[in-house]
């Protein structure tokens, strides 16, 4: 699965774990046990062209074999090898959600959230459109896009389900 930052990939993935039991993976988890820390210190210390190097080896390692579900960081899927990478290992399901939303998910309603690395202080819903716009031709590319506003993880998991059908094993 990708999209954008609070568009409900890693709540989605639990959701399809328990409903088919397939290996899940988070790619931000992943990077963050890679590297010791988590992503708004590997974006401090090093910068982001260092976190997308790191997150280029952990798509490449984890988009090997299919019949896993996969929650992509929320900028993976813009890097071109990255997004070739997943379009070619497996179906790509990108969850969408409107800024409005995002913007209401990344500061759980409250104004002090902690920033989010790309965002800056404030968590700017300016910012998010901004970022939404330029992601959206890459997003665009997924095999199947499905909208999450107002959908609680469990109803975005069962869409997923219904576009893949009784071959879901094959997927």
């Amino acid at each position: 699965m990708v999209g954008f930052m609070a568009s409900g990939k890693s709540s989605v993935s639990r959701a399809l774990f328990r409903r088919c039991g397939w290996p899940r993976i988070d790619a931000d988890d992943e990077i963050v046990s890679r590297a010791g820390k988590p992503i708004a210190d590997i974006f401090r210390d090093s910068g982001e062209d260092a976190f997308r190097e790191l997150e280029r080896s952990v798509v490449s390692d984890i988009c090997g074999e299919r019949g896993r579900i996969i929650a992509a960081g929320g900028g993976s899927f813009i890097d071109d090898e990255n997004r070739q990478t997943m379009l070619d290992g497996g179906t790509v399901f990108y969850l969408s959600a409107s800024p409005e939303t995002i913007h209401r998910r990344v500061t759980r309603g409250n104004p002090n959230a902690p920033a989010r690395p790309l965002l800056g202080a404030g968590n700017s819903l300016e910012r998010i459109k901004e970022l939404l716009t330029q992601r959206r031709p890459a997003y665009s590319q997924a095999h199947h896009a499905v909208e999450t506003d107002g959908l609680t993880p469990d109803q975005v998991a069962e869409a997923i389900l219904k576009i893949c059908g009784p071959n879901l094993a094959q997927q």
